[in-house]
């Protein structure tokens, strides 16, 4: 007995699958504050990007440092106590200088957990020496709606 219609072998179409790593829902166009600058001068910018914090980069764009609102608000709070003047001040005695990176290919659920177990609201991704991105938790919300009709393995 024969084979009465052949079609051929069946093949599952390509997926098109989002992709899942965090270099491709990071930021990268990046707020970036000096060590010399003013913290006033980071107060400034926060207020005006709308933004919670940002790195510290030298004039090589490597990440030196982070400053934050947290930062900005210690100075403040420490500038009152001692009635001192706030403007005279710069990022470099303020920043969070041993800063926790993030690799960029690693999978965006594996960085929200990250978020969850190291409570940081950012993570900066280097790769050759240099600043390339940030990713926050933010961009970790963003990248799941893209992704909510997939199956998330």
């Amino acid at each position: 007995m024969g084979i009465k219609s052949f079609q051929g072998p069946r093949v599952q179409p390509p997926s098109e699958e989002a992709p899942l790593r965090v270099s491709d829902y990071m930021t990268k166009k990046l707020i970036t504050f000096r060590p010399e600058q003013s913290v006033e001068e980071v107060i400034v910018a926060l207020l005006k990007y709308k933004i919670s914090g940002g790195p510290v980069v030298n004039d090589k764009n490597e990440l030196i440092g982070m400053i934050s609102e947290g930062d900005c608000i210690k100075h403040i709070s420490e500038n009152r106590y001692h009635n001192l003047p706030s403007s005279n001040l710069n990022v470099e005695g303020h920043m969070i200088k041993n800063v926790e990176t993030i690799d960029g290919n690693m999978n965006i659920f594996d960085a929200a957990n990250k978020f969850l177990n190291e409570k940081r609201r950012r993570f900066p991704i280097v790769e050759h020496g240099k600043l390339v991105g940030q990713i926050s938790q933010k961009d970790i919300l963003k990248a799941t709606l893209k992704l909510k009709s997939q199956n998330w393995k």
